[in-house]
């Protein structure tokens, strides 16, 4: 069976509530349950209608801990509120007064059960339930919360797709706004690095040993993007995939888990050690007297010593440290000059002239005047 595109659900759904709502409105209008005219019935009748669509439409984005919270709490808010009915009515007459404390308690009781029960459902175990609930606890230590830094950086998808990285990619919807704002801006740099962004987050759904997620959950009194991440990494008890250096060392300190793609990348790149000779392509003059720079394939800059003059030749260089980084790895090496010609020089001389054995030099007899000898 095919499944349902997702506009053709959206456009059913909003058929079904207008329709329902139009069905409230002519029973209104037909039994005249306020008393007044019809007309006026009709009207209040489409008013609850369309109260109660967006009362359904808000309980949508809820997630299923709060639900239950949010019923829960009610229901011992209505408890509650009998147990307060029962006072009431023992203590003050019968009468309006009587009526509206107890309709009044009532009502705050069960608000304050609901929205304490929504607060409180997060820290509900429904693993512990089993059944439907059962994988609830599989994928609750699994979350994984991307930045827009690393959805617009890339790497992450081509990770995904070796299969290092499992479990339920969680993508807040604030994430998505800031991405959507980075697609739709006026530079064309970033309004390609913002559509970018969007495509790997397509790569990824198509991953299979991933869930991608995308949550509703919303901080209002919180206004950065990155604090955001934090609070919503300690609500889903997720770590957090990001490239930022500063949002890494602010999660870290609030106890947060955080998975870094810089970090990733410097701990898989080759091992050099102090002596080894590498050759390097000589691109630039550093910032210290006599200095060349150089960059290996992976982006790893190589400082080189007495190559100033180099520039725009390969060489070969001697490691003298290596400096390791949050941000990165760093090699120091040296050019040694006259090793470099003479190593030049040897191959040379030994092809253009070959050097012959030493002989007796061979004189002609016709040049050896004989002297007579004296008896």
């Amino acid at each position: 069976m095919g499944q349902l595109h997702p506009r053709r659900f959206a456009v059913d759904l909003i058929f079904v509530r207008l329709l329902f709502v139009v069905v409230v409105a002519v029973t209104c209008f037909l039994i005249a349950p306020f008393g007044r005219t019809p007309v006026v019935d009709a009207g209040v009748g489409a008013v609850i209608g369309a109260a109660i669509v967006v009362f359904e439409w808000k309980l949508r984005t809820i997630s299923l801990k709060r639900l239950i919270g949010a019923a829960i709490g009610s229901f011992l808010g209505i408890c509650g509120a009998y147990l307060f009915a029962l006072v009431i009515r023992s203590s003050v007459p019968a009468g309006q007064t009587q009526s509206f404390l107890q309709i009044l308690v009532m009502l705050l009781m069960a608000y304050v059960g609901l929205a304490v029960g929504a607060t409180k459902g997060d820290l509900l175990n429904l693993a512990a339930l089993g059944g439907v609930f059962g994988g609830e606890k599989q994928g609750k230590k699994s979350y994984k919360i991307l930045d827009t830094s690393v959805i617009i950086d890339g790497r992450i998808a081509d990770i995904a797709e070796t299969g290092f990285l499992d479990g339920i990619i969680v993508t807040p919807q604030f994430v998505l706004r800031e991405l959507q704002l980075v697609a739709d801006s006026a530079d064309s740099l970033k309004r390609n690095r913002g559509r970018r962004g969007l495509d790997i987050l397509q790569r990824l759904q198509k991953v299979a040993t991933l869930t991608i997620q995308i949550v509703e959950d919303d901080f209002p009194a919180v206004r950065e993007v990155d604090l955001k991440l934090i609070e919503l990494a300690k609500l889903y008890e997720g770590k957090i995939i990001t490239n930022d250096f500063n949002l890494n060392k602010v999660a870290q300190l609030q106890g947060v888990q955080v998975l870094n793609i810089n970090e990733l990348a410097n701990s898989l790149k080759p091992i050099v050690l102090p002596g080894e000779t590498m050759r390097v392509f000589i691109l630039k003059e550093g910032k210290e007297y006599n200095q060349g720079v150089a960059y290996l394939d992976d982006g790893t800059m190589v400082v080189v010593d007495n190559a100033r003059k180099m520039i725009g030749k390969t060489i070969d260089v001697s490691v003298t440290s290596v400096l390791q980084t949050t941000a990165g790895k760093m090699i120091f090496g040296k050019w040694d000059e006259r090793a470099a010609y003479s190593r030049q020089a040897v191959p040379v001389s030994a092809s253009a002239m070959p050097v012959a054995p030493p002989s007796a030099a061979v004189v002609p007899n016709a040049l050896v005047e004989n002297k007579p000898s004296h008896s």
